[in-house]
């Protein structure tokens, strides 16, 4: 490789000691490499950028893996975090792993993304949606499905969309409250939960909020999506393990006592869309991936060793 991008937290990297270190090694060998700030909201990835070399912990490089998936450019990171599970290289270990990067001695990894876009109440659904049942759209004012496509025209219907390597979770805002989903897999109803929120992973995603919030860890390389409720208020919920074909769809429910649901989607802790009662999430694997370099040979098993032994 000889064109490298160089992502940096400056919350994690204050003085850019570390970002100037890299910068100083690579150009030393005949390399181009040009820097980044990891929170400005649109990242800039220059033309010909061959890799991204994110500074900071699993935060800064989920927010440069929806550009960088856009251009097609891989990833790597460096941990200048706690944890970081996705952080391949250690900062005590840096211009080992530059000079890896230069003689191309590394693996690529391709990682499965979401695509989740919401749908407002009485707009057009996505294929995987749940018809409108005629009771239900009377009570709500929504044109009930009689067998026939929308006819709506395009952009009629007002959407928010975006992509997650992580996960989307839909949490309440505001004040304490319980929150009503309805669950629908392949257009078929799932079930109805009530809890502080609810989580949708990805393999990738599985040893973040998920595993906090009770979900299982799976193998990265995997093509599952994972449902986790948040805090549910049963004792029958627990994570369900899909196949990564599958389409979800949660519909925040209405309130029993009449209140304001105040509702929030999060792309990977990020990016934020306002939702409520009757508003869908729309969910599904993304055509689009995530490509993250490995460096080391350690297995999945070692690594996630490490981390819990850390």
């Amino acid at each position: 490789m000889d064109n490298f991008l160089v992502v940096t937290n400056k919350q994690k990297d204050p003085m850019y000691a570390c970002t100037n270190q890299i910068r100083s090694y690579l150009e030393r060998h005949g390399k181009i490499c040009r820097t980044e700030t990891g929170d400005i909201p649109e990242l800039k990835i220059p033309e010909g950028t061959e890799c991204a070399i994110v500074l900071g912990g699993d935060g800064t490089l989920l927010r440069a893996a929806r550009t960088a998936a856009d251009a097609g450019v891989p990833l790597i990171g460096v941990n200048l975090g706690t944890l970081g599970y996705l952080a391949e290289v250690d900062s005590a270990y840096l211009e080992d792993a530059l000079d890896q990067l230069i003689r191309d001695d590394f693996t690529r990894e391709k990682r499965m993304m979401l695509s989740g876009r919401v749908v407002p109440a009485g707009k057009e659904q996505g294929a995987g949606a749940m018809p409108v049942a005629k009771e239900e759209a009377e009570s709500r004012d929504v044109p009930a499905e009689d067998g026939k496509d929308s006819e709506m025209p395009a952009g009629e219907a007002e959407r928010q969309e975006d992509c997650a390597l992580n996960d989307i979770a839909i949490t309440r805002r505001g004040s304490l409250q319980i929150i009503t989903f309805h669950i629908y897999v392949n257009g078929q109803l799932l079930y109805t939960c009530h809890a502080d929120g609810f989580l949708v992973a990805t393999p990738t995603g599985s040893t973040g909020y998920n595993l906090s919030a009770g979900g299982p860890i799976v193998e990265p390389h995997a093509r599952l999506i994972l449902l986790t409720p948040i805090c549910p208020h049963t004792m029958q919920f627990r994570t369900i393990v899909l196949s990564a074909e599958d389409e979800v769809v949660i519909e925040i429910g209405e309130n029993k006592k009449g209140t304001v649901q105040e509702v929030e989607a999060c792309f990977d802790g990020s990016v934020k869309m306002e939702m409520h009662a009757g508003d869908r999430m729309e969910i599904k694997k993304a055509e689009k991936v995530t490509e993250m370099l490995k460096l080391s040979q350690d297995s999945f098993v070692e690594v996630l060793h490490k981390k819990m032994d850390a």
